[in-house]
């Protein structure tokens, strides 16, 4: 039984709901009409009225509770200089819905679309389709022919644009034109990154399946993760909390204990009962990122949890429950993780159904002159300081980031890590191109002491697609040249281009030439092909 009050939103009819004093209950008035249907109970009426028609509103609130004492009436004032106009009124209802606290779980929305202009209500529909205001639509109408005291009929009509292709069609140009939410928080110029942003965000309005984000550390997903939980818990789509764990920080009966929760001495140190992220992300959404670190255990578990909405915590011989959708991120190939039997299949197949590829900021270097000075807006957004390019320190910094000389390995964490250095050092809020001259310096050496000649560098990128086992099988004196060629593989589209920068000495010498081929058989040494390296 549904046990959730009735809310219902709509405009005071100005035309409708006015009558005269002696003659108001010989006539059909849509708001009082809708307080006196037996069967359509109304907890509260949120009234938006213009600030002109408030004697107005408050002689039909006082009929509207002479039908429904127990109906609470609010009222809110809506300041409209042309109510036919689309663009103000789409913007004051707007407004509204966004400000208006909505509790779904809680309360059931009715909005009434019988009252107000032909464009209010047009509005009112759009915000209602696009869930801006998660509820249904009210239909009211009077009896015909009309007698004396009737309500006439109701009409409830819960959008569903899957079901009406013709209102969808109609409609779709005001949803296209509408600035994407995704969007406003990631600066892009890329047309494919653009296109991949307006995929992942129809994504999130239209599924609860899981999203899996994949790409190198530093390219934006956990900040992705984030605006799609915004998008969400602004369509009233989620009503619970974005709860965040990085996988590879688990490690044991911790991984266990943090995700799943424990029962008071469980084992040594579980002093009392705990909860656990799932349970925490009951109603919102799990974000995991580097999920390819999980146990295999624990992604047993996962999967259970996801498909079933159930889970064991550690120590515990009842099953708890938990409604939360997921998102996981990695920067491993886990088809590749699954082949070596380090993620389990059944996980991965269920967490695929939508996966996104982020791609690194060297791949996006037409986003890093928008990104540049948004991470500028951050460090004056944390510090309290205003800091700003002179022209030609601009021009420098912009020249060598766009060059092949600049390789961003850690991606965004690079540039607003360089970002914030030059800020640090600016003096009166500008930074000059000396300032950017060491940066540079700074960034290139940062650079240089990853490359593959260096051991760390070399094992840091072998890690990447070696399991630890091939990793200590392999010689040292083999790690400097593999790391190289996967770096290669890495910055070049196809495995023959790869061939080619790879071999460019020998096969001057020879007679011909099959790189890629050469390529193929050297990376099968190593148990690797071309898409593990990539």
């Amino acid at each position: 039984m549904d046990m959730r009050k009735t809310v219902v939103i709509g405009f005071l009819g100005t035309t409708l709901d006015r009558r005269g004093k002696g003659e108001r209950w010989q006539h059909w008035r849509p708001s009082i009409a809708a307080c006196q249907h037996g069967d359509l109970l109304i907890d509260r009426y949120e009234m938006l009225r213009a600030p002109k028609e408030r004697g107005l509103a408050q002689r039909t609130a006082q009929d509207m509770r002479q039908v429904s004492p127990e109906t609470d009436i609010r009222f809110h004032d809506m300041v409209l200089s042309d109510p036919w106009d689309f663009g103000e009124v789409y913007g004051a209802l707007h407004d509204f819905a966004r400000g208006y606290d909505f509790k779904p779980d809680e309360e059931d929305y009715l909005i009434q679309i019988v009252t107000g202009t032909h464009v209010a209500q047009i509005c009112l529909f759009l915000l209602t389709e696009s869930r801006h205001m998660p509820g249904r639509l009210l239909q009211l109408s009077p009896s015909k022919p009309y007698s004396f005291g009737a309500p006439g009929t109701y009409r409830i009509i819960d959008l569903d644009l899957s079901k009406y292709d013709r209102l969808a069609s109609r409609f779709s140009q005001e949803v296209s034109s509408a600035t994407s939410f995704l969007k406003a928080g990631i600066k892009t110029r890329e047309p494919t990154f653009n296109a991949m942003i307006d995929e992942i965000e129809r994504v999130a309005l239209r599924s609860d399946a899981p999203i899996l984000l994949t790409g190198p550390t530093g390219a934006g997903k956990t900040q992705l993760a984030r605006r799609i939980f915004d998008l969400k818990k602004s369509r009233h789509l989620v009503a619970g909390d974005l709860v965040e764990i990085n996988c590879a920080t688990l490690r044991g009966d911790q991984a266990m204990s943090t995700l799943f929760g424990h029962k008071k001495g469980s084992f040594t140190g579980a002093l009392a009962d705990r909860d656990g992220l799932l349970k925490a992300a009951h109603g919102g959404i799990l974000f995991l990122d580097e999920i390819g670190e999980l146990g295999l255990d624990e992604q047993a578990m996962l999967l259970v949890a996801i498909e079933e909405g159930r889970f064991m915590p550690v120590g515990s011989d009842k099953e708890t429950s938990s409604d939360f959708l997921l998102i996981a991120g990695t920067n491993r190939d886990l088809g590749q993780a699954v082949q070596k039997g380090r993620f389990r299949e059944d996980l991965l197949a269920r967490i695929n159904l939508w996966r996104f590829k982020m791609p690194g900021l060297a791949e996006r270097r037409a986003d890093i002159e928008p990104n540049l000075y948004f991470e500028l807006e951050r460090f004056g957004a944390r510090t309290g300081e205003k800091v700003s390019f002179n022209k030609e320190a601009a021009q420098l910094f912009l020249k060598f980031a766009l060059s092949s000389d600049a390789s961003w390995r850690g991606n965004f964490r690079d540039l607003g890590a360089a970002v914030t250095r030059m800020a640090t050092l600016s003096t009166s809020g500008r930074i000059g191109s000396d300032i950017v001259r060491a940066e540079i310096t700074r960034l290139s050496e940062g650079w240089r002491e990853m490359e593959p000649g260096d051991r760390q560098g070399s094992e840091d990128i072998l890690s990447c697609v070696l399991s630890p086992e091939q990793l200590a099988e392999t010689d040292p004196f083999d790690k400097p040249q593999l790391a190289y060629v996967i770096k290669t593989c890495r910055q070049s589209k196809t495995l023959s281009e790869a061939g080619r920068k790879l071999f460019a000495a020998s096969r001057q010498r020879r007679k011909t030439n099959n790189d890629a081929d050469r390529l193929r058989k050297y990376l099968t040494r190593f148990k690797l092909d071309w898409q593990a390296v990539q």
